[in-house]
């Protein structure tokens, strides 16, 4: 099958699918006569692996640690639960890390009076940022 059936089966953009090659994440295709890519069953499972694995928020070097451990039928499954724990740790430090903005957004919009003044606590915030930076 050719890139782009396998992009359209796998909700894998082609571009995305030559760089996981390129990268290693997943081999090189085999190439027909005519130097297009040509991909297997194995391969669309593989792609929809990554992809569900990118959608639950993992990087591209731990899809590449859970495509070996995936491969790997003599692994214990307490290394791959172990290895979800930490993504979950991660996820959860993100998401205080968004909260954390969002409080002071809505702190700054509270205090923004919106109107057709210049003055604009938001951007005095910003800017005060920016200074304590330098």
């Amino acid at each position: 099958m050719n890139i782009g059936s396998v992009a359209e089966k796998t909700g894998v953009p082609a571009k995305t699918i030559r760089y996981y090659e390129e990268i290693g994440l997943i081999p090189p295709a085999i190439r027909a006569e005519n130097g297009y890519r040509h991909y297997g069953r194995n391969d669309v499972e593989t792609l929809r692996f990554i992809q569900r694995a990118r959608r639950l928020g993992f990087s591209v070097k731990d899809v590449g640690n859970l495509l070996a451990l995936w491969r790997d039928k003599k692994r214990a499954s307490a290394d791959v639960k172990a290895f979800a724990l930490n993504h979950i740790k991660e996820v959860e430090r993100r998401i205080a890390e968004l909260q954390s903005i969002r409080a002071s957004l809505i702190h700054l919009t509270d205090r923004c009076h919106g109107d057709d003044r210049p003055d604009c606590p938001i951007l005095d915030d910003l800017a005060k940022a920016v200074v304590l930076s330098q």
